[in-house]
């Protein structure tokens, strides 16, 4: 099956109001920044989507990518490790001012939960939090004589990702540390978007680099010069 889509903008198309959204990366390392930003396009054109409760490993940098979806007014909901970054001002901003509420996980639980997601686990349990704020109200339990928290999974409607290869069935190669948290959220979400540097014939990639197979992916577009948060954000860039 062809997975390939023509623009950023028809990728995207199906995203509406009050979606849960897993976004890839690390800081900048695997973020699909054009995919955020054709959301954000949709946003200014329509009032579409808004409302979104957004998983990522950070609150964003500058304004663009992440931080910009933020600033359009267009999340309700962060769920992520680190609030605290480069430069998180839209984010620290939204916050104090009570329009974005914060579910600040530790990144290891982060990655299981949504692992856990893809996986089918409803729940595991973790001694990471247990004695801290991040775990009240969550259930407890002693195994081995030592306690642990009881975490759940973390699933999405849709995921937007960044790939170094495609090809034009879905499998997906990443470059380097750009893998991050981009395979486990394409097997955690309903539907997986993803932006690639190169869309290759179906076979162009060998089977045995595959890192995502296809079956986790829905919508693919070629990206052949994708923007880079730490550039953009030195230049002083902005978006929209």
């Amino acid at each position: 099956m062809d997975k390939t889509i023509e623009s950023v903008a028809e990728a995207v198309a199906g995203i509406g109001d009050g979606a849960v959204v897993m976004i890839g990366g690390f800081g900048g390392s695997g973020a699909p920044i054009e995919l955020m930003h054709a959301l954000i396009d949709r946003h200014r054109q329509t009032g579409s989507p808004k409302g979104l409760t957004v998983v990522n490993n950070n609150a964003g940098n500058g304004h663009v990518g992440l931080a910009a979806l933020i600033e359009a007014g267009m999340v309700a909901k962060l769920v992520c490790s680190f609030p605290r970054s480069a430069d998180p001002r839209v984010f620290t901003e939204k916050y104090l001012a009570g329009e974005i509420e914060l579910e600040l996980v530790p990144q290891g639980t982060l990655a299981e939960r949504i692992r856990a997601g893809g996986a089918g686990i409803p729940a595991f349990y973790t001694p990471t939090s247990y004695g801290t704020q991040l775990a009240q109200g969550k259930p407890v339990a002693e195994f081995e004589g030592r306690p642990y928290v009881q975490e759940r999974w973390l699933k999405a409607d849709f995921a937007l990702i960044k790939a170094h290869v495609a090809d034009r069935h879905g499998n997906l190669t990443y470059n380097k540390a750009a893998r991050n948290f981009n395979p486990l959220m394409c097997m955690a979400a309903r539907e997986t978007i993803v932006q690639a540097a190169q869309v290759v014939p179906a076979g162009g990639i060998d089977p045995e680099h595959v890192v995502t197979p296809g079956i986790f992916v829905n919508r693919v577009v070629e990206v052949p010069e994708p923007q880079q948060e730490e550039l953009l954000n030195r230049a002083g860039a902005t978006y929209p």
